[in-house]
């Protein structure tokens, strides 16, 4: 089987993040504190890959020169808190570009305007405070966010539990293996419901007995 990475990205984005988890042995996940800053959001896409300084997104305005449809931009911001790398405005850029979302290992702003541009962000947290635009940074190398390695081109799936890295590699390896989790997890849960509504039954039974 060889698959685009646009199909890896539509499959591997359709399932929970925990499968995938699970499927590569609870490795690739992001630390928990990198979450989507508004309700529902999620993405699913190859990873355009940013490292700024602290506080700076002088590098996040040049990815989204080069960054092409589809993309998952992610920032390595130092894991900094004290000011935001993005808002709604580079977020309605982006959503122009056709950016499928961000993950960003620091600060955004303006999460009620992303989310009311659909744009999925996921980040350590949320601050008023805008950046600094001075550099230095690099685009398209390897980074670390939240504890993990990307590197350009892995895919990145986001929701409501969490950010997971998937090794372009081991894509096709990862998909199916947690496509199966899927299909085990929901027959066990389709199992322990049967169980349940039978259990139910027996004790309405019993009382239309008495």
């Amino acid at each position: 089987m060889t698959l685009s990475t646009q199909q890896l990205s539509r499959r591997l984005g359709a399932l929970p993040t925990p499968n995938i988890g699970d499927a590569m042995e609870r490795l690739g996940v992001l630390d928990a504190s990198i979450k989507p800053v508004w309700p529902g959001a999620r993405l699913a896409g190859p990873a355009f890959t940013v490292w700024t300084r602290a506080g700076d997104n002088a590098y996040l305005h040049r990815a989204l020169a080069e960054a092409t449809p589809g993309d998952v931009i992610v920032v390595n911001g130092q894991g900094d808190e004290s000011r935001a790398l993005m808002g709604d405005l580079i977020g309605a850029r982006a959503r122009n570009a056709g950016i499928a979302g961000f993950v960003i290992d620091g600060a955004v702003r303006d999460a009620a305007g992303l989310e009311r541009l659909g744009m999925p962000v996921f980040a350590r947290s949320i601050s008023p405070a805008g950046p600094y635009k001075n550099g230095p940074g690099s685009l398209a190398g390897p980074v670390a966010v939240g504890g993990v390695a990307v590197l350009p081109g892995d895919i990145m799936i986001g929701d409501e539990d969490g950010t997971v890295v998937v090794p372009r590699a081991r894509a096709e390896e990862v998909l199916l293996a947690a496509e199966a989790v899927r299909v085990d997890e929901d027959e066990r849960m389709r199992t322990i419901l049967a169980q349940a509504d039978k259990k139910e039954s027996g004790v309405a039974g019993a009382c239309v007995a008495r």
